[in-house]
């Protein structure tokens, strides 16, 4: 590959990462179904997941998360925590499943947003224990999934755009040393 194609996929990976961290937390109001907002940047971290590997999905989640860490004002590596995380186990799982469907990227989504949320509803609890753990966890942590799940088909489309062979499919990946 080309020393120019690198840089200008790297700067749209950049620029896509901080285009829907941005909108997640400059309109929220504008997403919101019936109080409920879906999570852009786990959309993004779960489809550099599946098609790149966990390190880029790692990477995606550092800064989305490092943004919505600022912009929203909670302690700083809070959302950047629980995106790394969810971006290794996605990255992980990611490899042995068959992630070209579309209900298994959606399912993906759909539990990494549980899990995102578990997480974040834990340091939060840790933090001011008063607030409870699952409460939050059911209020926020199952439509919030459920509509980032439902979004992520359409999100999936948008990113997958700048590939290379104009393609969307996401795929599969093989391990180092295993035969193809």
């Amino acid at each position: 590959m080309r020393s120019g194609m690198f840089w200008k996929r790297i700067l749209w990976w950049l620029g896509g990462t901080i285009l829907m961290a941005l909108i997640q937390t400059s309109w929220p109001e504008s997403l919101k179904l019936q109080d409920t907002a879906p999570d852009l940047v786990l959309v993004l971290v779960v489809f550099y997941a599946m098609r790149d590997g966990k390190e880029k999905a790692m990477f995606t989640g550092l800064v989305g998360g490092l943004y919505q860490d600022i912009a929203v004002d909670t302690v700083l590596g809070h959302h950047v925590l629980c995106y790394v995380c969810v971006g290794y186990l996605a990255g992980i799982l990611s490899l042995r499943l068959v992630t070209e469907h579309p209900i298994v990227k959606a399912g993906l989504v759909f539990l990494a947003g549980l899990l995102h949320t578990a997480l974040f509803c834990l340091i939060q609890y840790l933090q001011e224990p008063a607030r409870g753990i699952l409460t939050p966890w059911l209020v926020m942590g199952i439509p919030a999934s459920s509509y980032s799940a439902l979004l992520s088909p359409l999100l999936f489309i948008a990113a997958g755009r700048r590939d290379e062979d104009q393609s969307v499919a996401v795929r599969p990946r093989f391990r180092k040393g295993a035969e193809r």
